[in-house]
Formats: structure tokens, sequence, C-alpha cells
């Protein structure tokens, strides 16, 4: 009788996840997750055909145990195919929503997929910024929903104890201020790959494992628009060297020197030393700020 029931209702589970895969698709990059439902797809029709097959043939009931056994054996045998799925971000451990969670297979957050995948700048139109943004004397005057940066760049912070490398800009913006080691993403980079290849270029140094804890979006006075996602880590091999682009240096995180750096950094980096990520909005005239909104969340 219990196996009249199953069999009797188990044709509604298997529509259940076939439309589950029908959503997928509506996912973009969730390949592996609709290939994922249907291997479980499958699985579940082999023990709808085993039940059928024991009820036609008036076997023992109980040779549905070994069925369900055997079932759940190929799905373990197969978990990594048949199981990409995430309840939280792999990278920052955010509860995922439902779209995030059913699809996506990197199992990435909004805000953690987008610094994987940063969108390419134009060459053509490199500064994609209003002329209202150039003016605006306050963040609020910005739309920052439609707000396009003209540059995507990283910026890496290199802990070592108690101590952080910091660098002194040789050229290009910034040039004489202090600041963490980072640079533009480049053409079919992630931002984590970008962090990488800049923080060995300014450094000699070999980093891994990073951390992102926060987006900075500055709109420049002179029509220069910037998108910068900070990354914190731990681990490196090699030592510090200096380059044509910079001279590194490591320093004790209680002797940061705010006053040598971009004015910004005073207002969001202590509160992100103390485990708090964040999003920044700033208006700059030249290295002067004029405006700023910053919000954080503990993670």
């Amino acid at each position: 009788m219990i196996l009249q029931t199953i069999e009797r209702y188990y044709t509604w589970a298997l529509i259940g996840i076939l439309l589950l895969n029908l959503t997928q698709r509506k996912i973009p990059n969730s390949h592996k997750k609709r290939t994922a439902t249907l291997y479980i797809a499958s699985v579940f029709l082999l023990f709808q055909l085993g039940l059928i097959t024991i009820l036609a043939k008036e076997w023992n009931h109980y040779l549905a145990i070994p069925l369900a056994l055997l079932c759940i054996l190929i799905l373990f045998l197969l978990r990594k195919r048949a199981w990409p799925f995430k309840l939280r971000c792999v990278e920052c451990s955010a509860k995922l929503d439902f779209n995030h969670v059913i699809g996506g297979d990197e199992n990435l957050c909004k805000t953690c997929w987008e610094a994987a995948h940063p969108e390419p700048v134009g060459e053509e139109n490199p500064i994609e910024v209003t002329i209202e943004a150039q003016d605006a004397s306050s963040v609020e005057q910005i739309d920052w929903e439609s707000w396009e940066p003209g540059e995507v760049c990283v910026i890496t912070y290199l802990f070592d104890d108690d101590r952080v490398l910091l660098i002194e800009k040789k050229s290009g913006l910034g040039r004489g201020l202090i600041n963490a080691p980072g640079g533009h993403i480049e053409e079919d980079e992630t931002a984590v790959e970008a962090a990488i290849r800049e923080f060995k270029e300014e450094t000699r140094i070999e980093i891994s494992d990073l951390e992102m804890v926060g987006i900075l979006n500055f709109q420049f006075r002179d029509g220069l628009s910037e998108k910068a996602y900070v990354f914190f880590t731990h681990a490196y091999s090699g030592e510090p060297a200096e380059t044509e682009e910079a001279r590194p240096f490591w320093v004790p995180v209680s002797e940061i020197p705010y006053d040598r750096m971009w004015e910004d950094d005073l207002y969001w980096l202590p509160p992100a030393l103390e485990g708090k990520h964040f999003e920044g909005y700033f208006i700059f005239d030249e290295q002067t700020m004029v405006d700023k909104r910053i919000t954080f969340k503990t993670p």
C-alpha cells in the first residue's frame, strides 16, 4: 500500500524537478546546475521505474529498500555533478537568494559575482559620465544605479601579523601618495586575477586567498570615474622590492599614515580593519574629497 502511494505521487516530484530545470534556463551562467537537476531527475526516474517493476511483478515490497539505497549510492558517487548547490556565497558567506541557489554555477552573491566579473570598459568611450555627475557637489545628486565608471580597478591590502604592506606611488593617479598596491582590470580578467597580477607588478610579491571586503565608487570633477574592488589577504610569498611604479614598505597597522593617503581611506579603512564590509561613494576635485557616502555591514 505504501509503495502504491509513493508511486502514485512520484510523478509530481519528477514534474517539479523538470519545472525547476526550466526555471534555471532563465538564469545566466547556470549550465552545471541545470545539468545537475537532470542528473537528479534521472535517478528519481530510475527509482520510479524500479517501483513500477516491483508492483507489476508483485515482488516483495522490501525490495524497494535496496533500490532506494542504490539510488542514494548513485547520487553520492555523482555528488560533484548532481549537487553543486550552495545556500551561502562561497566568497563572503552571505545568504543566497532562491535564484542564486538554483542558478549561477559559481555560487556567488550579486556583489561577489560583479567583483569577479566586472564589466569591461570600452576603449572608444573610456569615460562614460554625464555632465550632471561631473558637476555634482553631493553624492545624492548622482544616480548611482545608472552611473557607469570609466575605469574599473582593484586595491589589495596584504597583512602580516600586525603590519600591512603599503606603497608610495611613483607614477599615475595619486603619484606621491601612500596607497595599497592595485591597478586596472584588463579585458577577460577577473578582479581577483587583476589584484594578484597588479600586486606582483608593483611589489614583486605573490599573493593568494584574497577576500573582497568592499567597493569604492569615485566620481572626479574632471570627468574621471572609477569603481574599485578592495581585497584583504594574509597569504603571500617573496619579499617586497621597489619597482618603476611603486616603493613598497611594511608599516604597523596602528601607524597607517592616513595623512599621506587619499582622503576617503580614513573613513572606510578603519571599519574594514575591524571586519566590516562596505560600499562607498565619493566625489573628488583632483585630490580633494568633496562629498562621501559609505554603508557598512558585518559579514
